[in-house]
């Protein structure tokens, strides 16, 4: 089978019992709008690269913009929308801002997607 072909179900049975149990379960759909919208975060490699350097130490802006190579107003753009999507926190030190993975359970879910992309089919 290619990549371009669908597997689909070849029989026209509603496991009702099944489906009823999911609905049940499911979150509601605003819900379920806020957890796309948290994946869609981690839809950009210069996200994903600042998330990764967050995950190993707490950084300033101009720590993160010479690490990746990239200006301090860019790295600034992106801690915007990581913060506003919850990922990261800062504290103030003095004149400087430090920035972090907003808490443990962050660190786990970036941590999880690197195990996850990294595995072998």
């Amino acid at each position: 089978m290619n990549n371009s072909e669908q597997i689909k179900c070849d029989c026209n049975v509603i496991h009702e019992e099944v489906v009823f149990k999911v609905r049940k379960k499911m979150p509601q759909e605003e819900s379920l709008n806020q957890l796309a919208d948290l994946f869609k975060v981690f839809g950009d490699s210069t996200r994903i690269k600042i998330l990764w350097a967050l995950s190993e130490a707490e950084m300033c802006v101009c720590d993160l913009a010479f690490l990746l190579n990239m200006t301090q107003s860019a790295i600034s753009h992106q801690l915007r929308l990581l913060k506003q999507a919850r990922l990261v926190k800062n504290r103030k030190e003095g004149k400087m801002v430090f920035y972090s993975l907003k808490d443990a359970h962050v660190k786990r879910i970036f941590k999880q997607g690197m195990i996850h992309s990294e595995e072998k089919e």
